[in-house]
């Protein structure tokens, strides 16, 4: 009934089963080491989505649709010729708007791994625009002396070949 040890049903110990915490005992904190290592660990990689499966989902909705309008016309009981023409007319109108066929990120399911990988890419790229990043611009260059006193050394020899070139 002490530091978290306490019983499995408090029935018929004579208890109420209450467990008592002692605060005065020091838990064991992070290191230093330990602190320095989550700085080393590197920033989560995003996936690239594959662009031939989503292309292939994007086709399969369209033969779906396809397959929809001959069983509607099938069952309307139109001549086989000209079902066969209008599956093709709707094919090939779908297939030249195929773009019209990505999904909306909201409507996605955890198992539409690409698809999802495709609608995070998107929001990245958004939310990068709106910061107003650089596409070179890589996570955790601030914190890194070395990288930050190379580009400070860009910067100066740039500088000195604009004022060399003022000179001239």
């Amino acid at each position: 009934m002490y530091n978290g040890i306490g019983l499995t049903t408090p029935r018929g110990s004579g208890t109420n089963g209450y467990v008592v915490r002692n605060l005065s005992v020091l838990r064991k904190h992070e290191s230093f080491q330990d602190r320095q290592t989550a700085w080393d660990a590197a920033p989560p990689k995003h996936r690239e989505p594959d662009a031939a499966i989503l292309e292939h989902e994007r086709k399969r909705k369209v033969e779906v649709k396809c397959l929809e309008l001959q069983l509607e016309l099938e069952e309307k009981q139109t001549d086989q010729d000209e079902i066969e023409k209008q599956v093709d007319a709707l094919r090939t109108k779908l297939l030249n708007n195929i773009a019209a066929f990505a999904p909306v990120a909201k409507s996605l399911k955890a198992s539409d791994t690409h698809a999802l990988a495709a609608a995070k890419k998107s929001e990245l790229d958004k939310m990068a625009h709106a910061l107003g990043t650089r596409s070179d611009y890589q996570e955790g260059d601030a914190f890194d002396r070395e990288k930050q006193e190379e580009n400070k050394m860009k910067r100066i020899a740039e500088r000195e070949e604009r004022e060399r070139r003022k000179q001239e």
